[in-house]
């Protein structure tokens, strides 16, 4: 989980006063690719989420035990808990976190065999940021967050295409191996 974010649980203090703006929707990406679970993490703080991370479904699960989110980005094929499993873990421990299954392969047959497991979005990669931050907005919004404000514009033809953003991730890729053999 990021190392300069500090947990605490929610109590009385952040309850709203008249006249008080709530504070920023707390979101958990599990994604255990490190370049794109920066991206996605940089993207929705860019929008005004304060955002934990983890590296994988394990570490995930103990931030959900341990934290009150509004809502969970989660990669499926992970090793160890899967994005699939995480789902289970909620449904048995009766957690309702919306969660936006962002992954390569649609696990159609598991929900096929699991109706019960529900996810309030899908994001196929490669996706944009502009479609994670929007997906985001819709499903905090029908839960009732005043701060998605529809209509907010997020500058859609601003943002990288699903290719531009592969792009990126590769060439942040080459990066890193190059200054790891250059040290």
């Amino acid at each position: 989980m990021n190392a300069n974010t500090s947990y605490q649980p929610r109590g009385a203090a952040h309850a709203a006063a008249p006249g008080h703006v709530p504070p920023p929707r707390r979101i958990l990406v599990v994604e255990d690719d490190g370049d794109i679970r920066r991206l996605n993490t940089d993207a929705l703080t860019h929008y005004g989420y304060r955002v934990d991370t983890a590296q994988d479904g394990a570490t995930g699960w103990d931030a959900i035990q341990h934290n009150r989110y509004d809502l969970m980005v989660t990669n499926n094929e992970m090793p160890d808990v899967t994005g699939i499993d995480l789902l289970k873990k909620l449904h048995a421990a009766r957690r309702a976190v919306p969660v936006i299954m962002a992954t390569a392969v649609l696990p159609a047959d598991e929900f096929t065999r699991h109706p019960w497991l529900q996810t309030a979005a899908m994001l196929i990669k490669p996706y944009t940021v502009g479609e994670l931050v929007l997906a985001v907005r819709e499903i905090l919004l029908e839960a009732g967050d005043p701060g998605a404000r529809p209509g907010l514009s997020c500058a859609w033809q601003d943002q990288p295409s699903a290719e531009d953003w592969w792009n990126l991730l590769h060439r942040l890729r080459r990066e890193r191996t190059y200054k790891a053999h250059h040290k």
